[in-house]
């Protein structure tokens, strides 16, 4: 039986989704996760929870203790992850309130532990094949229900995650743009490469909060009109999730 990873955003980590939450706090060799973990069941299978910036917020991006909660999740016995994240839209089609189904991600972080491989077993380096960050199956089923739910979404988009915590420059958002990144955030990597690491099959629901700040005709992007942005749109991906889990196999 598949048990599911909940990697929640921004809004998205709420423990009322689960039937029956428990509480555990748990320590792993890279320190504690970010939040304790919530225990329990969405339509008869067991989820493990992990609010990604702690219960209240309090944690910015750098300071995610990414590798902490993805080896949690796996000592857990997570066979699946889906996380949530807020971003920024880098394209006029993916317009505030619209779902996208990441499918690659650029990192422009610096300063975050990235791997688990720290050092290598003699003649026995790991690296990690990471043309397909996200998992295809999972993703596929992400985009099946979208269908059937009529959420306006896109199948695919690049992310381009930086430090933060503050917002792009417009030079920045630009050249961004350029690169090829439909959305920005300051989440994904290196998450997604350590569940890849993790050999745990990983997806991610990026909702568009607003347009950064490279569109000239829109103000830039600002702390509260994310919130306001999220909570207009939140049950959207809490019942894609809902729905999408008992899917999962």
């Amino acid at each position: 039986m598949p048990k599911i990873g909940i990697i929640g955003g921004s809004g998205l980590d709420n423990p009322d989704l689960l039937e029956n939450p428990t509480s555990v706090s748990v320590q792993t060799p890279y320190g504690a996760p970010t939040s304790e973990l919530k225990r329990g069941k969405i339509k008869g299978v067991d989820i493990v929870l992990i609010a990604r910036h702690g219960r209240e917020h309090t944690i910015s991006p750098t300071n995610v203790n990414f590798r902490a909660n993805i080896h949690a999740l796996k000592e857990q016995g997570c066979t699946h992850i889906l996380a949530t994240t807020a971003v920024g839209s880098l394209r006029e089609e993916i317009g505030r309130g619209h779902l996208v189904i990441l499918d690659q991600f650029i990192d422009f972080t610096r300063l975050r532990n990235l791997s688990f491989f720290d050092t290598f077993e003699p003649h026995n380096p790991k690296h990690t094949p990471m043309a397909e960050p996200f998992s295809p199956e999972l993703r596929s089923l992400l985009i099946k229900t979208c269908k059937e739910l009529s959420i306006t979404f896109h199948e695919k988009g690049t992310v381009v995650t930086i430090e933060g915590p503050r917002f792009s420059t417009k030079a920045e958002s630009k050249m961004f743009r350029m690169w090829g990144a439909d959305v920005i955030n300051m989440s994904i990597a290196p998450e997604a490469a350590l569940a890849n690491e993790a050999e745990i099959p990983y997806a991610a629901v990026a909702m568009s909060t607003d347009y950064d700040c490279w569109k000239e005709d829109e103000e830039p992007v600002t702390w509260d009109q994310i919130l306001k942005i999220f909570g207009e749109n939140v049950d959207k991906v809490t019942k894609l999730l809902i729905s999408i889990i008992p899917k999962i196999k």
